[in-house]
């Protein structure tokens, strides 16, 4: 979703509070870490810092609603919700690579430095504006306890629809796992998918970043072929049969026999669907995945 919100309008994110995230009042949401002890003072876990703070940065905690906030004073104009909707909005139209902190204060007709009262860096802004244009799972997929395969793929193609609709997602550096509403909660989905296959949690763990990673490496592929067929204003087929007819000329069979078999089977003349191809690729997958769980022993 690329409106500059967290995917949940109920307090994450800057959501439904126009003061700036390093003021805001916990929420005490479950889900939240931000229950309260007796005395007022945001609780935590052992080990954890006290009062609401975490080991990540502001602008994280405030995705989750445990910044607190003033009681008293004026409502700024600005919010985190403006300066993340701007930053998608310029991602969605010009590319990740125009984000810039100056040029979002320019947009938003403020100071480069009053966007730092609400994200300490570029990076910072970087995951927020993945936690807004990612939203949360969709209400389709299957619920607990479906076929892990049905869910799993169910899972896929839903995340590579959001890649696709968001391509500059793709471009987004990793800044670590997911620590963000949105983020935890895809991430949730696919391990619970794989619940009652039998698998130990380090292998549901390693099969949910296969997956993951096979959907973002095709939709980079698929995103980065496009680009080449859409700056040569010919249809894919032309672009393929060029590629193909090219090929031909620069690799002979001697050197080459197995791409000379390619190259006279065909397959090179046509361009095969990008959904056709992800299908394919998904299924290898989870074929192997299957061979796992047949070989752990999982519950029918």
């Amino acid at each position: 979703m690329a409106d500059g919100g967290s995917g949940r309008g109920d307090g994450r994110a800057g959501a439904g509070t126009d003061g700036p995230a390093a003021d805001r009042e916990p929420t005490g949401r479950p889900g939240t870490r931000a229950a309260r002890e007796p005395g007022g003072r945001p609780g935590s876990r052992a080990g954890e810092p006290a009062g609401g703070g975490s080991f990540l940065p502001p602008a994280i905690e405030a995705s989750w609603g445990v910044r607190e906030r003033p009681s008293k004073g004026p409502r700024p104009s600005l919010t985190l919700d403006r300066i993340v909707g701007a930053a998608v909005s310029l991602a969605s139209a010009e590319g990740l690579d125009a984000v810039s902190m100056g040029r979002v204060a320019k947009e938003l007709g403020v100071s480069t430095m009053s966007l730092y009262r609400y994200v300490s860096a570029k990076s910072e802004l970087y995951v927020l504006m993945q936690e807004a244009a990612t939203g949360a799972p969709p209400d389709h997929l299957p619920p607990p306890g479906a076929d892990w395969r049905e869910a799993l793929a169910a899972w896929a193609w839903a995340m590579r629809e959001v890649y696709h609709r968001n391509l500059w997602l793709l471009r987004v550096p990793v800044a670590g796992p997911p620590a963000t509403p949105n983020m935890v909660a895809w991430w949730e989905k696919a391990l619970v998918a794989l619940e009652g296959t039998g698998l130990d949690e380090g292998a549901v763990l390693s099969v949910t970043l296969l997956v993951a990673g096979y959907v973002k490496n095709e939709a980079v592929l698929t995103a980065d072929l496009a680009a080449v067929v859409a700056a040569s204003d010919d249809p894919p087929e032309q672009v393929m049969a060029r590629y193909a007819r090219t090929l031909r000329r620069l690799a002979s069979p001697e050197e080459y026999p197995a791409v000379t078999r390619i190259l006279d089977s065909g397959a090179l003349d046509v361009a095969d669907a990008p959904e056709d191809e992800f299908r394919f690729g998904l299924d290898r997958i989870l074929d192997g995945v299957a061979v796992l769980v047949a070989g752990r022993g999982a519950t029918p």
